[in-house]
């Protein structure tokens, strides 16, 4: 099924009249690209589509940064799904699941998932499948290789562990955001052990999700795949195959 799934990767781009009304086939995967980076005025324009509570809620963050990332990345979560589902972004309306993970209300076909560091977000949809996303700004990480020890895989362990002094901080990131897009889309939250499988850590392997345990046949259910993002960043996304 794998073969048959298409990835489409879209820029969000801040005017009026975007994104327009959009149609999502079955045999798709969108993951569009939000920039974080946005005039003053754009943050008051787009804020418009928020509800009150996450109006609230972008007022508790402290950091105007971290404010303004919040307004950024919901209303486009908010506007791209209204696009999806041909209704105004206003009426979209969330729950959330057991561990934590957003779905829409009422329940419906399309799935999506949401990730965002500093400057860049990113929000994947599908229909009818489970999917999670995961960005991660590279940066230095002198404790790497002890966090890998802590959360990691024996298996990643040790391909982190030959990798080159210089090239360990995006190796440990990319690890990172391969194992948090696939828990993400599983939706279990941290019930699902970072250590019951193993990802890939090189850039372009052919298979990104190597193992599952206990269940070996887990990782044939599922599709894993980085995602493009600027220099200085790694993302992958993770899709239930059946």
């Amino acid at each position: 099924m794998e073969q048959n799934l298409a990835f489409n990767f879209f820029d969000f781009i801040d005017e009026p009249q975007f994104p327009g009304r959009r149609e999502l086939q079955s045999d798709a995967v969108h993951v569009w690209r939000r920039s974080l980076v946005a005039a003053p005025t754009t943050i008051e324009r787009v804020s418009y589509v928020l509800s009150d509570q996450e109006r609230e809620r972008a007022a508790r963050f402290r950091v105007e940064h971290a404010r303004n990332a919040f307004a950024l990345t919901r209303s486009a979560l908010r506007l791209l799904l209204a696009a999806y589902l041909d209704q105004s972004p206003q009426s979209v309306r969330f729950r959330l699941a057991e561990y934590g993970k957003p779905h829409l209300d009422p329940t419906h076909d399309l799935h999506f998932n949401v990730s965002h560091t500093e400057g860049l977000a990113l929000l994947v949809f599908a229909n009818r499948r489970r999917v999670g996303i995961d960005v991660e700004k590279i940066h230095s990480q002198p404790d790497a290789l002890k966090l890998a020890h802590r959360f990691f895989s024996e298996t990643e362990r040790q391909q982190l562990e030959n990798v080159p002094a210089q090239e360990l901080p995006a190796a440990f990131f990319r690890c990172w955001s391969r194992k948090e897009a696939y828990i993400k889309a599983r939706g279990e939250g941290l019930s699902l052990p970072l250590h019951e499988f193993d990802v890939a850590v090189e850039p372009a392997p052919t298979q990104i999700l190597l193992a599952t345990r206990p269940d070996p046949n887990e990782a044939r259910r599922w599709m894993l795949r980085d995602v493009p993002v600027p220099p200085g960043y790694v993302a992958a996304a993770a899709v239930f195959t059946g």
